[in-house]
């Protein structure tokens, strides 16, 4: 049945007061279909595109359910699992917005927050236990919490778990969770593995389904530029271009990899805009800095990694531009999904270059239409060409660069590292009379090799010819010669045992009678006793 209100969902006096305090009155699809099954206690399974107010979808249910009831020590009485710590903080944020009514405890189990805190917050009991299933499986392997007391499971943004590889996790959290349970789950797309997880965990669910899996919003404008560089300061320039031609009020800039997000970052602030960044590899503290001060508009452009593609909830985002084309057509859908959000316009762009062509393909076979071009289209050689080349970033030269170079040779102009970390193991022997490179006088043979030779005029020494080679590594034993040392060995035959080694110390060396009282000191050494007479 098809609602209007929140009044008509089944949610309490205290949450709809809420609702109305945040200043929302009328639901979207997925709440209206998912609330009332939620409220009745059967389990969910929710498939809808991202930005289309999920997180309510369970959060309002929930907080009806949990009025009545007291939590334990270290036993929750619900659990919601989120793939990322951004998203976890924003489930809480939900919690604390939505149960200004209740005096729900709340706790948040994410990396980057010291465990002591947490223990505290597990010791006085909490209603909502918002975590990662690695933070989790973490406090369970040290026995500082039960499941066994979870009445509630939610598990959000189940693809993205795929695609981060938490599936073995969230299957051993489940089994140690207790059988008689609500199950809310969400989904974004339904890959066959997200399936099986359905059918194993969920029983009965009611399928809400509110738009086909992987389909962006409608509010959404997508436009597409084409560089026909792969240069990635090219595209830096397509970028600006793109930000100074458009209208934009802030603006999350996607890149595939970390490492291009700090550059892109470094490059943004050159030129003058107001930008921070968000990745993997930044510490706790340093990522909720960031968005809390991108949600507040102190900075207007955020260089991000997928990291924040899934499921963040940033309000009056206008533009999405993608520095890189996904690999992926889901990750498309979910990165433009960060604008367009509760049915406000946004524009997302993105920058395709001929490595991207094979994407670019998958993204239109995905939305069932063939892209808008912003500027000229690439051609159908371009796109044929394009097609053919493989998936990553070209490893070509740069402008200006020697040949060695390209192909990340040293910048010494040699061809490879050998097995003691320098080039000479690559390089061709040396002509008789020829000059010895600069770089291998400083090298000294390995062990066991023989020592180079060197004229007698500049070694005082007889020359080569005349005097034994010695063999670095070995010792001359009791003067005698390596040579003569090295002909008896070529004597002895094959099966022979080798003759034993001649004494490394003179014959006539015998140990010294020393007793283990010579070595005490005398202030240690006990008084003796007079004899009694």
């Amino acid at each position: 049945m098809q609602t209007t209100t929140f009044a008509e969902l089944g949610l309490s006096a205290k949450v709809q007061a809420a609702i109305e305090a945040a200043g929302y009155s009328n639901p979207t699809p997925i709440q209206q279909q998912a609330i009332p099954v939620a409220v009745s206690g059967r389990d969910v399974l929710g498939i809808a595109q991202t930005g289309t107010g999920k997180t309510a979808g369970f959060v309002l249910p929930m907080l009806a359910r949990l009025e009545t009831g007291r939590a334990r020590a270290r036993m929750p009485r619900s659990l919601i699992l989120a793939p990322t710590r951004e998203l976890a903080a924003q489930v809480a944020q939900s919690f604390e917005k939505y149960g200004v009514n209740h005096k729900l405890s709340l706790a948040l189990l994410i990396g980057g927050v010291s465990f002591d805190d947490q223990l505290r917050k597990l010791d006085r009991g909490v209603d909502v236990l918002i975590a990662t299933p690695g933070r989790l499986l973490d406090h369970f392997g040290r026995g500082k919490i039960l499941l066994t007391g979870v009445e509630i499971l939610v598990i959000d943004e189940a693809d993205r778990m795929l695609d981060m590889g938490f599936i073995p996790d969230i299957e051993r959290i489940c089994k140690l969770l207790p059988p008689a349970r609500q199950t809310l789950f969400f989904s974004a797309t339904m890959p066959p593995e997200i399936q099986r997880l359905v059918d194993t965990f969920l029983r009965d669910p009611a399928r809400i389904e509110v738009a086909r899996p992987a389909t962006t919003a409608n509010t959404i404008t997508q436009l597409f530029r084409y560089c026909p560089s792969t240069e990635d300061w090219q595209k830096r320039e397509v970028l600006r271009e793109l930000i100074r031609a458009e209208n934009v009020k802030n603006a999350i800039i996607f890149c595939n990899r970390k490492r291009d997000v700090a550059i892109l970052l470094k490059s943004l602030q050159k030129h003058g805009f107001n930008a921070g960044a968000l990745h993997g590899d930044m510490d706790q503290m340093s990522r909720m800095a960031t968005l809390d001060a991108f949600r507040e508009g102190r900075i207007q452009f955020l260089a991000a990694s997928d990291v924040a593609a899934r499921g963040l909830d940033i309000p009056d985002v206008s533009h999405i531009f993608n520095f890189d084309v996904p690999w992926q057509s889901d990750d498309y859908v979910h990165r433009i999904g960060r604008t367009g959000r509760a049915g406000k316009e946004g524009r997302s762009l993105t920058i395709v270059t001929p490595d991207d062509i094979r994407q670019l393909k998958d993204i239109e076979k995905m939305l069932g239409a063939a892209v808008t071009w912003l500027g000229p289209a690439p051609s159908a050689e371009d796109l044929a060409s394009g097609s053919k080349r493989r998936r990553g970033r070209r490893q070509g030269k740069r402008p200006g660069a020697p040949a060695a170079e390209a192909h990340g040779a040293r910048r010494n102009g040699t061809s490879g590292r050998g097995r003691n970390g320098s080039a000479r193991d690559h390089e061709p022997p040396a002509r008789s009379g020829a000059k010895a490179p600069a770089h291998a006088a400083g090298n000294r043979p390995r062990r066991g090799e023989p020592e180079p030779a060197m004229s007698g005029k500049a070694s005082g020494k007889a020359p080569r010819g005349e005097r034994p080679q010695q063999m670095r590594g070995e010792r001359r034993p009791n003067g005698e010669s390596h040579a003569n040392h090295r002909a008896e060995n070529k004597a002895r035959e094959p099966w022979e045992p080798r003759p034993p080694r001649p004494q490394r110390y003179r014959e006539d060396r015998t140990p010294s009678p020393v007793g283990l009282g010579d070595h005490v000191p005398a202030f240690l050494k006990k008084a003796a006793r007079p004899t009694p007479r």
